[in-house]
């Protein structure tokens, strides 16, 4: 299933997502702090997104998957960070960038790597919420194409 997959993969898991979320959390405020002028924007930013992603796992959450299914990001941090570099550097937009993205390429996976010590191991959740089993009406039927002939 689903969660011995995590298992085998976790720390790929872990490399994939805390570069694509640092990229995502500074190319989506850097572009937005540059382009409005809004010191305090990352913030703002990472807030909407973690309010996005309790909103995605309570809905998981809804469909009777665990509580911990989804582990929501911890953003907020580095996206601070990333705010008071930009404040730092009097609008210098290079050192925005560089210094920035490097406390938050540096900061967010190590944020997450506390984060994710806490959730419970994905090998006892498997066995304590097997997944769930689509209901009679949904089953799929096989195919009877061919049947009546030699």
């Amino acid at each position: 299933g689903d969660y011995i997959f995590y298992t085998d993969w976790m720390w790929t898991s872990f490399v994939v997502f805390s570069i694509s979320q640092s990229t995502m959390l500074v190319v989506g405020a850097i572009y937005y702090m540059l382009f409005t002028g809004v010191p305090g924007t990352a913030t703002y930013y990472a807030t909407i997104m973690t309010i996005y992603t309790w909103v995605a796992k309570g809905a998981w959450f809804a469909l009777g998957y665990p509580y911990d299914f989804i582990v929501v990001p911890v953003w907020i941090p580095s996206a601070m960070l990333l705010d008071l570099t930009y404040w730092a550097t009097r609008r210098n937009k290079h050192a925005a960038i560089i210094i920035g993205g490097s406390l938050v390429g540096l900061s967010l996976p190590l944020f997450n790597m506390v984060n994710l010590l806490l959730v419970r191991d994905p090998l006892e959740v498997a066995f304590k919420y097997p997944r769930p089993t689509l209901p009679a009406y949904m089953t799929p039927i096989e195919p009877q194409v061919g049947k009546f002939y030699n």
